[in-house]
C-alpha cells in the first residue's frame, strides 16, 4: 500500500518564491489604465515564474502532488477588471502544464470558502460559477484541465441543512458540465460531515476529498472504518488514486486551526484504518509549514513500525 504526499501553494524552502502575490481592487482603481495593465502583468508574470520554480523543486524532491495558488492571477474574477491572462501568458501556462505532464505531477486547485452552491442568493451562485470557470480556464491553458481537479466544500446550512442541500443540487446545474467533471467536494469541520458530503457526492457523481482533521472536528454518525471504503469508491471513475487532506490541530482551544506541522500521532489512527482498504492513495498536507511539514511527517512516520519511506515524498505501509 503506497501513499504519496504533497503540499499547498508555497515552497517555504525556496527563497522569495511566492506564487500568490496580489493587489487589491482599491489599489487597482487608483491606477490609470496603463499602470493597471502593467501592474497586473508584472505580478502574474512573477507568480507564474515562481510556480514553475516550485514545480522544479517538487520534481527534484520527488513530490508528485501540488496545489496551485488560486491567487496566481490577481483580480482575475473581479467583474470590473478585464485582464486577458489566458492569451497574455499562453506560453507560461503551457510550460507549466507540459512540465506537470512530463513528470506526471498531480496538480489541483482549491477555491476559497465563498465558492459555494448552497446559497439562496443567485449572485452568490453566479460568482461561484465565475470562480470555477477561472480555475478551469487556467488548467485548460496549461493543457491539463481533463487531468486535474478543483476542490470545494458543499457550503453553508443557513439554518436548514436539507433545504441547503436541495439548493446545492439545483444551483450546481448552472455550472458547465465540463467543469463539473473536474470538481471534487470535501467534508468540512463545522457543517457537512463526511457522511453528508458522501451522500451529495454519490448523487452528483463527484469524487470526495476526505479531510481527516475536519472529520475529527465534525464527526459522522457512521464510523470511519465504514465510511472510508465508500469515500474511496467515489474516485473509481477517475482512474486516479483517492485524495486525502491531512493536518493536525493548532492546540486544544483552536482545534479547527492548522498547526505548523502535522502531529504523526494524531494522524496515525487514520493510516491504521486506511490500511484495511488496501488502496493506494494520495495525501495533501495542509499545514502552515507547507513542504517542510511534509518532510517532517514522512520522517516521523518512517520511524514507526509498518511505515517505510520509499521515495522523497512517498511511503509504503505493510
Amino acid at each position: 500500500m503506497k501513499i504519496r504526499f504533497g503540499y499547498v501553494s508555497h515552497a517555504l524552502s525556496l527563497w522569495e518564491c511566492s506564487p500568490a502575490k496580489t493587489m487589491t481592487f482599491t489599489r487597482w482603481k487608483q491606477l490609470n489604465q496603463q499602470e493597471r495593465e502593467e501592474k497586473l502583468y508584472t505580478i502574474t508574470k512573477e507568480n507564474l515564474r515562481n510556480t514553475l520554480r516550485i514545480l522544479h523543486y517538487n520534481i527534484a524532491h520527488e513530490i508528485h502532488l501540488y496545489r496551485f495558488s488560486s491567487s496566481m492571477v490577481p483580480l482575475a474574477t473581479h467583474p470590473e477588471v478585464n485582464f486577458d491572462y489566458v492569451n497574455l501568458f499562453r506560453n507560461e501556462f503551457k510550460e507549466i502544464g507540459n512540465l506537470a505532464q512530463q513528470y506526471k505531477l498531480r496538480v489541483s486547485f482549491h477555491p476559497n470558502q465563498f465558492t459555494l452552491f448552497t446559497s439562496d442568493k443567485p449572485h452568490i451562485t453566479d460568482n461561484a460559477v465565475v470562480d470555477m470557470e477561472y480555475h478551469y480556464n487556467v488548467l485548460n491553458a496549461m493543457g491539463i484541465a481533463d487531468k486535474s481537479f478543483i476542490n470545494i466544500h458543499v457550503g453553508g446550512a443557513y439554518g436548514d441543512k436539507n433545504a441547503a442541500i436541495r439548493r446545492f443540487h439545483d444551483n450546481l446545474r448552472k455550472l458547465p458540465v465540463h467543469i463539473k467533471k473536474q470538481m471534487t467536494l470535501e467534508n468540512d469541520d463545522k457543517t457537512y460531515t463526511t457522511e453528508e458530503t458522501l451522500s451529495v457526492c454519490k448523487h452528483e457523481h463527484i469524487p470526495l476529498v476526505f479531510d481527516y482533521h475536519h472529520h475529527y472536528a465534525n464527526p459522522s454518525e457512521a464510523h470511519l472504518e465504514e465510511l472510508l471504503p465508500l469515500v474511496f469508491q467515489t474516485w473509481e471513475h477517475t482512474n486516479l488514486n483517492p485524495k486525502v487532506h491531512l493536518s493536525s490541530p493548532k492546540n486544544e482551544k483552536e482545534f479547527r486551526s492548522h498547526a505548523e506541522f502535522v502531529n504523526a500521532e494524531f494522524v496515525k489512527p487514520f493510516f491504521q484504518i486506511a490500511k484495511s482498504t488496501q488502496r493506494d492513495f494520495d495525501v495533501m498536507i495542509e499545514s502552515k509549514r507547507k513542504d517542510q511539514a511534509l518532510f517532517q511527517l514522512i520522517e516521523d512516520l518512517s520511524k514507526m513500525r509498518g511505515f517505510k519511506r520509499i521515495a522523497g515524498a512517498e511511503i509504503e505501509i505493510k
